[in-house]
């Protein structure tokens, strides 16, 4: 098979740069090829559909992708309602028992807990204390915010709930750019717990030291593992001379992890 003068090097050039006292004709020869081939490069390079038209195009497919999603929520919304209706005992399950004993528990009970404790992410951080608490989850919406861009999530509870006063806690993120997706940062409800029902600290008991005049038990608040510091996310400083590289790199691996939950 043939091959043009572009594409292979001259067999007699090759030859007579071989037969010459000084090699350089060798070098040269094999410089010159390499610089008429990464030429053809340059202009293959140079034909190429630029950047900027893939942006234009990812960025008409980010546009396109909202609208679409924003489009089957509504189209989800009438199937929640339902899905509420049924959990909650408003309306009966068809095919389900016609008859119920007037103390028989209405709807599907529990069924929030259960759901989150069958995903994988959300099981590890619920406690067995968490659970008496979940257990009075109604309803949990997931909701789009467009200024500053982000979703919010809302956990509705029942009003005999009698860990913390607040009927609704909610979680907010905000992200830098919603479609990569890059968290800026997170907000949560503060929960107003009930004397005696935080599920977030525990109380420590300890004995009075040997001789002390203090003869009471001492005792000593501290954090401890829960769903419900889901609503306590970390917190970015405003001035990021404030952390080292250390504490950053902790933060970054603490938000990842509380997105992940989200």
């Amino acid at each position: 098979m043939g091959s043009s003068n572009k594409d292979t090097l001259n067999v007699a050039d090759l030859g007579s740069a071989l037969n010459a006292e000084n090699k350089a004709d060798l070098v040269n020869a094999l410089k010159n090829k390499l610089q008429d081939l990464a030429g053809q490069h340059s202009d293959m390079l140079e034909n190429l559909s630029p950047d900027t038209q893939h942006d234009e195009l990812e960025s008409k497919f980010f546009e396109e992708r909202a609208v679409l999603e924003a489009k089957y929520q509504k189209l989800y919304q009438p199937l929640y309602t339902k899905r509420f209706e049924i959990v909650n005992g408003d309306i009966e399950v068809e095919g389900g028992a016609t008859e119920k004993s007037d103390q028989e528990e209405k709807g599907v009970p529990d069924f929030w807990l259960t759901a989150m404790k069958n995903n994988e992410v959300l099981a590890e951080e619920i406690s067995e204390r968490d659970e008496g608490a979940l257990k009075f989850l109604k309803d949990i919406k997931w909701l789009r915010i467009e200024n500053p861009k982000g979703f919010k999530l809302e956990f509705y509870f029942d009003t005999a709930n009698p860990y913390f006063k607040n009927a609704v806690l909610t979680k907010t993120y905000h992200m830098i750019d919603e479609d990569e997706p890059i968290l800026e940062k997170a907000i949560g409800t503060e929960i107003e717990w009930l004397p005696g029902k935080c599920l977030t600290q525990k109380i420590l008991k300890k004995k009075p030291k040997k001789g002390s005049k203090n003869t009471k038990p001492i005792t000593k608040t501290e954090q401890c593992e829960s769903f419900f510091n889901f609503f306590s996310p970390p917190q970015v400083p405003d001035d990021d001379d404030d952390i080292d590289e250390e504490a950053a790199e902790e933060l970054q691996s603490l938000m990842e992890q509380d997105y992940d939950i989200g």
